[in-house]
């Protein structure tokens, strides 16, 4: 079986997390630990995509910084194809600063990705026959809306889509009839439905257009719908030590497994279980993948 050959378009940060040894105290110096990884959405999905096997292809837009560099240089040394994306002279890397609390759950977040606005539909236009002949393009949401909308409308691979956040994800709307897949989490889903209620919100995903719909339900597990199938599945077992990229894995275990032909309860095990092995260990990306469907 050949290989996937994949591209991803969106963020590539060098992730700063502070965890802290007790309890978190707001407001207060908490005494923990403090780490500098490569992260970003579209990067740790384009990691993940590369532990299961596939061939992958990252679009990004990097500063000419030192973040920069240990970007690229992580990108490259897990076999990431850097050869479309950007270095933007004179600016900021993307970088994003976080703080879990003592068991690995993130409390806050602050994103600098100024940078991703140099990733215009002139230049996806430029790029459009390489993207074109993946077996499928990624995108994620910090992407601009007239970015995703271009490639909504251009490219012809299929189209999976990562909303980020509830403030990124309306940037999605007009490329949903387009979507072979969407991860939101309950209340990305919200934000691109105005339904509160999970099951509610991944159906009218489905009247929009989309073709397979997974809900990341935290703790609660996952949705997928997809046709007449809703099903709520529980999470594998793990013990959480850091949550950070464990959607990202979700996402890239679910684009693998919809390209394999797996239905969509199969789908949405291999990302459960992508997700709690990722949760399970302190990287944003884990050593290795094995899905479980």
């Amino acid at each position: 079986m050949r290989p996937l050959c994949v591209t991803v378009i969106g963020g590539a940060n060098m992730d700063v997390g502070g965890r802290p040894a007790a309890p978190l105290r707001l407001y207060d110096s908490n005494i923990g630990a403090v780490s500098l990884r490569p992260g970003g959405v579209g990067r740790n999905i384009a990691q993940d995509l590369r532990l299961l096997g596939a061939e992958v292809s990252l679009v990004t837009a990097f500063g000419d910084d030192l973040f920069g560099e240990g970007l690229r240089r992580g990108c490259e040394s897990v076999g990431i194809d850097l050869s479309m994306a950007l270095t933007v002279p004179g600016a900021r890397s993307s970088s994003y600063l976080y703080v879990t609390d003592e068991t690995g759950e993130m409390h806050v977040g602050l994103s600098d990705m100024d940078v991703v606005a140099a990733l215009t539909p002139a230049v996806m236009e430029k790029l459009m026959p390489r993207l074109n002949a993946a077996d499928a393009v990624v995108l994620d949401a910090n992407l601009s809306a007239d970015t995703i909308a271009f490639l909504a409308d251009n490219c012809t691979a299929p189209l999976f889509a990562d909303p980020v956040s509830t403030a990124k994800a309306p940037r999605l709307l007009r490329a949903l009839p387009r979507l072979a897949a969407i991860k939101p989490n309950a209340l990305e889903a919200a934000a691109l439905t105005s339904e509160s209620e999970a099951e509610r919100a991944a159906r009218a995903l489905l009247r929009a257009g989309v073709r397979r719909v997974f809900v990341s339900l935290g703790a609660d597990g996952m949705l997928v719908a997809e046709g007449e199938t809703l099903l709520r599945l529980p999470c594998f077992p793990c013990r959480v030590v850091n949550t950070t990229g464990a959607g990202d894995a979700a996402m890239a275990a679910a684009v693998w497994a919809t390209l394999r032909g797996l239905d969509a309860e199969q789908s949405a095990r291999a990302a459960l279980s992508a997700g709690a092995q990722t949760a399970a260990c302190d990287e944003t990306n884990p050593l290795q993948l094995r899905l479980s469907y």
